[in-house]
């Protein structure tokens, strides 16, 4: 079969993110489990417009020994009410394959769908680096991780990299340092990250670089146990250079108590798990949220002080209409003045500020903890435990509001 051919029955991982960047209206039928689609599944961009109906269901009312004969009566006759016959349908499962099946058998009844290639699976490792800046003194790439609203970034310049917050799959950064001819000089993580696994240390030992981190999130916040990591000492008022380009090390805790941030070039603030586009960092996974709360509150007013011009580059998002019109995760500081609920509060007093972190905090999730003790080298996680921790979206941020 020909790539042209494939390209027609079924969408690559790609080709669903470039879609999702764009606001592309398409509708979404995703065949696992309830449980499974409650714990983690892809957001379309229009509201209303993703639905589960569990393959088992199917074959249930259609008879388990021939799938096609359940997808073809399902087909007929109990498609979901809201779907559009104009909008394509994009049919998503763990792998790909009884996707790829369904959407062979809604083709065949007049409907414009394809499988998810790969499924979840592929969804979950899928990376991509998004340009902010290229030019001859400095290149400056997102790295997003679609599947779990994580954002990382690599500084360039002079054949020299500075990999920042990596993320837990080792071999999507080396290809890409490897694409652009780049040296890596340095990984820095800007905190001890608890929605997933760093990639850092793996990335460090592969490429040679030192690995930084503050070493107050050297220590789990929980366990007060300090971890089994080596790495070199980043603080406040340090500056890192990549090239002949300047990035001053910022110590904003709150959300962590080493929280970092990077302003690169003096333009591009590199914001760790502080400022977000949508909202801001919740204080609360060490456990202190009041005490952390103060920490955070002059932390942000610190950030908000930088000049209006000062791109925001965050560590999470939470909805793909926060990216900008090239796909980026990316807004000036003026702007975010105006538009994050979190930076308004911050920007008055204390008390009304803490009170605002309690009304809007979300369950914490229980894998947390135990990603952090990875994180810090307490413990080890193979592949499959590394898939259980990170199954869902991150939740380091306050609920919008």
């Amino acid at each position: 079969m020909t790539t042209a051919a494939v390209n027609q029955r079924v969408w690559t991982v790609e080709e669903l993110h470039r879609r999702l960047l764009a606001r592309e209206r398409f509708q979404l039928i995703d065949l696992r489990a309830p449980e499974e689609y409650a714990a983690w599944r892809i957001e379309t961009p229009t509201p209303g417009t993703s639905t589960n109906v569990a393959m088992t269901a199917i074959l249930e009312t259609g008879g388990r020994d021939d799938p096609r004969a359940a997808l073809r009566l399902w087909a007929g006759q109990r498609l979901p009410e809201n779907l559009d016959r104009t909008a394509p349908v994009a049919l998503v499962c763990a792998k790909g394959v009884t996707s790829s099946l369904a959407a062979e058998v809604l083709r065949d009844s007049g409907w414009e769908a394809y499988g998810l290639q790969g499924g979840m699976s592929a969804w979950a490792a899928h990376y991509h680096f998004c340009p902010i800046v290229e030019s001859d003194t400095l290149s400056l790439y997102q790295c997003q991780r679609p599947a779990r609203g994580c954002l990382g970034y690599v500084i360039a310049a002079q054949g020299e990299a500075i990999v920042v917050d990596p993320l837990r799959h080792m071999a999507p950064y080396l290809r890409f340092l490897e694409s652009r001819s780049l040296r890596a000089a340095v990984i820095v993580d800007t905190h001890g990250h608890a929605d997933h696994l760093s990639g850092g240390r793996m990335l460090a030992q592969a490429t040679g670089a030192p690995y930084f981190l503050h070493p107050y999130d050297a220590i789990h916040p929980v366990d007060v146990l300090s971890g089994d990591l080596p790495f070199e000492y980043l603080r406040e008022g340090q500056t890192l250079r990549c090239g002949d380009v300047r990035i001053e090390v910022l110590h904003v805790p709150g959300h962590t108590l080493g929280n970092l941030s990077l302003l690169v070039d003096g333009r591009y603030l590199l914001s760790g798990d502080s400022i977000f586009i949508a909202s801001i960092a919740r204080p609360d996974l060490g456990g202190h949220p009041e005490s952390w709360a103060e920490l955070h509150y002059r932390s942000l007013r610190r950030l908000l002080a930088l000049p209006d011009e000062t791109i925001v580059l965050p560590g999470h998002f939470s909805a793909f209409s926060e990216s900008d019109g090239a796909g980026a995760f990316a807004r000036a500081l003026g702007e975010l003045r105006q538009t994050n609920a979190g930076l308004r509060m911050a920007a008055g007093d204390l008390p009304a500020f803490v009170d605002y972190i309690r009304r809007t905090l979300p369950p914490a999730m229980p894998a947390y903890v135990e990603i952090k003790r990875v994180n810090a080298g307490l413990i080890a996680a193979d592949p499959d435990q590394a898939d259980t921790l990170e199954t869902g979206r991150n939740v380091c941020a306050l609920a919008h509001g």
